[in-house]
């Protein structure tokens, strides 16, 4: 079930990413919610987003350390 509810992150971020506020408030929840591994995967993701979408830049904080 972890594996439906990232899958399910994955496409609410694409659906969101034209609203910075919007994309950030998901990824913030995104980062509360899933798994370790999954977070790895999710930062590689959003690495994606981020470079066709340079705007989203702001939300990477969510994943500093």
């Amino acid at each position: 079930m972890a594996r439906a509810m990232f899958e399910y992150t994955k496409e609410v971020l694409r659906k969101v990413s034209f609203d910075v506020k919007l994309f950030c408030k998901e990824v913030e929840k995104a980062v509360k919610r899933l798994l370790p591994h999954e977070l790895d995967e999710l930062r590689i993701f959003i690495e994606n987003l981020i470079s066709e979408n340079p705007q989203l830049n702001k939300c990477r904080i969510y994943f500093s350390a």
